[in-house]
């Protein structure tokens, strides 16, 4: 099963990097450990959507993991 980091951070496809790293910080905040204390799925969220901004934050691993995806 692909894991879809755009619906993952909110954002469309098309997104602009901008848009990007404002779901990030948006959702990053609400989901942060120390504002959620002891709730693991809270965590874990906060886990991959660190990991999906990674991704999509690099142009060329964007492009690279669009390509895989649409293959």
């Amino acid at each position: 099963m692909a894991t879809d980091y755009y619906a993952m951070l909110g954002v469309s496809r098309d997104a602009s990097a901008e848009e990007i790293k404002k779901a990030y910080r948006r959702l990053s905040l609400r989901y942060h450990p120390d504002k959620n204390p002891g709730d693991e799925e809270a965590t874990k969220r906060f886990i991959a959507i660190g990991a999906a901004y990674e991704l999509l934050n690099d142009e060329a691993r964007r492009a690279e993991w669009d390509d895989r995806e649409a293959s």
